[in-house]
């Protein structure tokens, strides 16, 4: 059964039917191949019960939090401060890069939008002030995976309703691990350009009082990610909640900010709209593939060959991890999680790994995907 199915969903990969699509038919081929119950009958059910989790309300609120983010103009400001806090290292504005795509991505929720709006103010410094195009791209990608790490994470809220973990103890998790993993990114950065000075543009140290004076440009980041994870944090808003509050803020600062205007609203709202769809699509017929895994047995039988197998806790968890970076080269990362997470995820958990700890692990592997050709950012 197990090799059929995976026969059958990589036949339609490869014709490039659309991922939700090739969910839903791959389900109903199993459904009609190998379960003694008429499975596909509890379709419109299990559809309406996906999409009907208030949980996933908060999906469509960060998408609209990020676009409205990305068009506010605050990137510039966030930006132009971090320039001056961070420029005296070696590479520059490579550390105002990741900076800013850490500040963003405490906010957004998503890698892209992240890497689009810190792209967007970035790129045209690249040339002008003499720094590699390849290395300065590559930190604002890498810094822009920063974004389904740092809470608010799409990502993490798309895994922990697959897997009916909690979001709150998924955020907490993922926030050390995004930070260190920036601070890495800077190190890198710091090490390539001290070893080659060619590849990063000039040093720019700003005097203290300029640091100080451009902190107040800071603010509108610090505290829109304040307001979201802070009052999930302290238990008082749910994340569907906190994302609510997190629009109606960056509402608040694009009309401080100026930016605020009907047209602008209406962009937003239709690119969140359309993004919202596609991300909806996929979930729900990933939560009918995984009813029907779980009905016709698939999770049972391929917890009995890893058994049989031998290859212990820590040897499965190398292969599947060596599985997500090959996968990565291929398909896109959202479609990548819900293809695999009903079927790794029940294996990981009777393997005695703790369902937040991967989920982190899984994100470091998207984050990775995410940036290796020949589909990333």
């Amino acid at each position: 059964m197990l090799g059929i199915a995976l026969v059958v969903l990589l036949v339609l990969l490869l014709l490039s039917v659309p991922i939700a699509a090739t969910l839903v038919g791959l389900g109903l081929f199993l459904d009609q191949t190998f379960s003694f119950f008429p499975l596909y009958k509890a379709m419109g059910e299990v559809f309406w019960s996906a999409s009907n989790s208030f949980l996933l309300i908060a999906v469509p609120l960060f998408v609209l939090l990020g676009e409205i983010l990305v068009r506010a103009g605050i990137a510039g400001r966030t930006y132009a401060a971090l320039d001056k806090w961070l420029s005296w290292m070696p590479g520059g504005l490579l550390h105002a890069n990741i900076g800013t795509a850490t500040l963003f991505s405490a906010t957004s929720g998503s890698s892209v939008a992240t890497a689009a709006t810190v792209g967007s103010v970035a790129m045209p410094q690249a040339k002008a002030l003499g720094y590699d195009d390849r290395l300065f791209a590559g930190s604002i990608a890498a810094g822009g995976t920063l974004g389904i790490m740092i809470p608010p994470s799409i990502n993490l809220i798309v895994y922990g309703f697959l897997t009916e973990t909690s979001i709150p103890r998924l955020f907490l998790a993922g926030l050390i691990p995004g930070l260190l993993l920036a601070a890495l990114f800077m190190a890198t950065a710091a090490a390539a350009c001290t070893l080659r000075p060619e590849l990063g543009g000039p040093r720019r140290p700003a005097r203290w009082s300029e640091r100080f004076r451009a902190l107040p440009d800071l603010l509108p980041v610090l505290g829109l990610f304040a307001v979201i994870v802070g009052s999930i944090y302290a238990g008082w808003a749910t994340p569907t909640e906190a994302a609510a509050l997190g629009v109606v803020a960056a509402l608040a600062l694009s009309v401080a900010n100026r930016t605020f205007n009907l047209r602008m609203l209406k962009e937003a709202v239709e690119s969140a709209v359309k993004t919202t769809a596609m991300i909806m699509l996929i979930i729900i017929s990933a939560y009918f593939l995984n009813f029907v895994l779980a009905g016709a047995g698939v999770t049972r039988q391929l917890a009995a060959l890893i058994d049989g197998l031998g290859f212990g806790a820590y040897g499965m968890l190398a292969c599947i991890i060596l599985l997500y970076v090959i996968l990565g080269f291929f398909i896109e990362t959202l479609s990548l999680m819900v293809i695999t997470i009903p079927i790794v995820a029940p294996v990981v958990i009777a393997l005695g790994f703790d369902p937040i700890w991967f989920g982190v692990l899984l994100i470091l592997m998207i984050e990775m995907a995410l940036i290796t050709p020949p589909v990333g950012l």
